[in-house]
């Protein structure tokens, strides 16, 4: 029985989910699948629109066999940091045949061929790379040139593709799920699906296919739930609607406009030097922007620049909600994955849940309240941020 591993943020599930899901079970020969999904806060630094049980409802419901928990010390980093959090804990299942993710190149082999530079980093490319940063060039751009250098000098064939390849979002992050892959020497095969219809960022729905970008974009500008049903299945709409008639609003980041503006204005400065991703220099744009506004639409204009894109100062935002510091971040990152979190599982899912008991060394966690029998100080700081972001 093959089991194919995703790793996704389902925000919400919808039709393009829904493809990827069947695909890459066709194209690994696999029967099962297991999902390392992002919990209440994502890789963007925004909060889900709903909390991740009703998205892990969706998944379960539309097919998905297993649905684990991201922490929220790895959910919520760069590509480097969310995908090596996500591709530890799918290998120490020991159960994971392969993964699948989806991707604007749809070719494994230049993705792995990028991934094997960057991890090995050949004398060529480090010497050009640092080069490029010497010139004041981006670390993005000096390291698409230095690539495509490197690839060139070297006679590969798709060279004129890098630049392309590594400018796209998922792009990156399969790469990244390569390189943390080899760095484990794992057993999992990875594979890619090109992605169909939409872009990642793409902001307007055609067709019964559209990114999750431009569904969330669709229903806050019309705030019209139907407006999007005809890109998600019915029990994605289902429990949309469910949340809607609880909650009235789905979660935004002007939901915790008043306890940011709090915290920033009142933290120390010391304390907002050493909050995780913060740099020498962006501390005070941040400070300077809270001060002189309350709108954080504005806040957040006022510091975003191409150095400091706005997915980034999102993330540090949102890891000043949860308190998440620079050295905290890199002792629990050192010691890697603590346990399994379950958020929901099919029949089948079960029966998975049990092998893995006997073939991981990791515990597994379904009941928030027992995770304080297991007598691991690290487990439990890791845990507690994720209790934070609930």
């Amino acid at each position: 029985m093959g089991i194919v591993g995703l790793i996704v943020e389902y925000n919400p599930f919808h039709n393009g989910h829904l493809h990827h899901l069947l695909e890459s079970k066709k194209i690994t020969n696999s029967e099962y699948s297991v999902a390392i999904m992002s919990g209440n806060f994502l890789q963007r630094g925004e909060p889900a629109l709903v909390d991740k049980w009703s998205r892990a409802k969706m998944a379960i419901d539309n097919g998905v066999d297993l649905v684990l928990e991201l922490p929220f010390i790895y959910s919520c980093q760069s590509a480097e940091f969310f995908s090596n959090g996500a591709i530890k804990i799918l290998d120490s299942l020991n159960i994971i045949d392969s993964i699948c993710f989806g991707s604007e190149a749809g070719n494994i082999d230049i993705l792995d061929d990028i991934a094997s530079v960057l991890l090995s980093e050949p004398k060529e490319f480090s010497e050009h790379l640092k080069s490029n940063l010497n010139k004041g060039l981006s670390y993005p751009k000096s390291r698409s040139i230095a690539l495509t250098n490197f690839f060139k000098n070297n006679n590969y064939i798709n060279y004129n593709e890098i630049e392309s390849v590594v400018s796209n979002p998922n792009n990156i992050l399969g790469i990244e799920y390569i390189k943390s892959l080899k760095r484990l020497n794992s057993k999992i095969k990875p594979f890619t699906l090109k992605r169909i219809s939409s872009n990642y960022h793409d902001k307007n729905i055609n067709g019964s296919i559209a990114s999750a970008t431009a569904i969330r974009e669709e229903f806050f500008r019309s705030k019209n739930l139907d407006k999007i049903k005809g890109t998600i299945p019915n029990d994605t709409y289902k429990y949309l609607l469910e949340f809607l008639n609880i909650n009235k609003s789905f979660n935004s980041v002007d939901n915790f406009r008043d306890i940011l503006l709090y915290l920033v204005r009142t933290m120390d400065y010391n304390n907002i030097c050493n909050i995780m991703d913060m740099e020498e220099g962006l501390q005070n744009r941040i400070l300077k922007a809270f001060n002189n506004f309350n709108d954080l639409n504005h806040v957040l204009k006022e510091i975003g620049t191409r150095r400091y894109p706005l997915t980034r100062i999102k993330r540090i935002l949102t890891h000043i909600l949860v308190g998440l510091k620079k050295d905290t971040f890199n002792k629990l990152n050192s010691y890697g994955p603590q346990y399994i979190r379950v958020l929901g599982a099919s029949k089948n899912g079960i029966k998975i849940l049990s092998d893995i008991k006997y073939k991981s060394n990791l515990p597994i966690i379904t009941k928030f309240s027992n995770y304080n029998k297991f007598n691991n100080e690290t487990l439990n700081e890791m845990i507690e941020l994720d209790k934070k972001s609930y």
